[in-house]
């Protein structure tokens, strides 16, 4: 099992730890690094910085939003990183939610999310491949685009510049059970949200027919600290937020999520307590349990115990969202 740093999004403003964590990390010995956004900063140009100050370590976007760019912009990113970090470029994609796509980026969430998600990835496998001009007479995505209100002459292209890879590695960032289930046929890894080492079962059916080298990497956070209940509590509150507050009531994918992995009624008092403005109580309702299971807190000895566990399941990759050297330089040692 590989390991790699998701450093995330930014907040208010840049993390100046970021960089140092992420050439740390590279000494250390870690496969990867990656980067995400939400509604602020964007996930293609902290990883550029961070290439640029590297050398060895893989670099992926975890995850870029696909209402963010059309595919043939995203693989316009991915091919130009790819180039200029020497191909250690992953692209890792996700649809985001009717909140975010339709609130922040202005434009309709798909009515079918995995018709929407398959023709974006053939979009940019073509963009990969070049083997021609990209077309592709989609519901979603249509090259050229033939639509009423447009002019009628767009005209087939494929990219100037040759990508340095047509395979460059591919993952996608899905939680419903037949969006994972395509993911293992057309895209080259899948990044979950959450992953419980013992709750495997969570996902057995969408995972029945993986391709060799299929990735999974699944993000979690790790601190090595003597008091664990203190450790979990960015944990809860990490999870008060995307259960309670990441989506409308009546349609969020993170909490669907959690309640198929055992958690129903939680998820729902959840999201219950931070959409009545009570969002303390809401993080305070996060099950320890939960919190635990689903990250790697505590002293050195019990996160040892615990990665075990993972090292047992089908997980490829580990993304650790670490917060400092020491725990970066434990997990790295633990792992070897």
């Amino acid at each position: 099992m590989r390991l790699g740093l998701a450093l995330g999004y930014w907040g208010r403003g840049p993390d100046k730890t970021h960089l140092d964590l992420a050439t740390e990390a590279e000494n250390l010995g870690y496969d990867s690094v990656w980067t995400a956004e939400a509604w602020g900063s964007d996930a293609f140009t902290p990883l550029t910085w961070i290439a640029a100050h590297t050398s060895r370590i893989r670099l992926g976007t975890a995850i870029a939003q696909m209402a963010a760019r059309t595919p043939t912009a995203t693989a316009m990113h991915a091919l130009t990183l790819d180039h200029l970090s020497g191909g250690r470029m992953m692209l890792g994609l996700g649809l985001s939610g009717p909140q975010v796509v339709e609130g922040w980026y202005g434009r309709p969430f798909p009515a079918s999310p995995l018709t929407a998600t398959r023709e974006y990835v053939d979009v940019i496998r073509q963009v990969l491949r070049r083997e021609g001009p990209v077309t592709l007479d989609g519901r979603f995505h249509r090259h050229p685009y033939r639509g009423a209100d447009g002019t009628g002459i767009g005209k087939p292209l494929k990219p100037i510049t040759h990508p340095l890879r047509a395979d460059l590695p591919l993952l996608l960032g899905a939680e419903g059970p037949k969006n994972i289930a395509q993911t293992t046929r057309i895209a080259d890894g899948w990044l979950p949200l959450y992953w419980s080492p013992t709750r495997t079962d969570a996902y057995r059916a969408s995972l029945a027919e993986l391709p060799e080298g299929f990735m999974i990497a699944p993000m979690a956070r790790a601190k090595v600290c003597d008091d664990v209940a203190e450790g979990l509590l960015p944990v809860k509150a990490m999870l008060g937020f995307y259960i309670g507050g990441m989506a409308h009531a009546a349609r969020n994918f993170h909490a669907d999520l959690m309640a198929r992995m055992g958690y129903e009624e939680e998820a729902r008092r959840i999201q219950e307590l931070f959409l009545a403005g009570r969002r303390e109580e809401a993080v305070l309702a996060v099950p320890d349990a939960f919190a635990d299971e689903i990250s790697l807190i505590g002293p050195r000895e019990r996160i040892a115990e615990r990665l075990d566990l993972w090292r047992k399941g089908p997980v490829t990759d580990l993304l650790l969202t670490a917060p400092d050297p020491h725990t970066l330089r434990v997990l790295a040692e633990l792992n070897n």
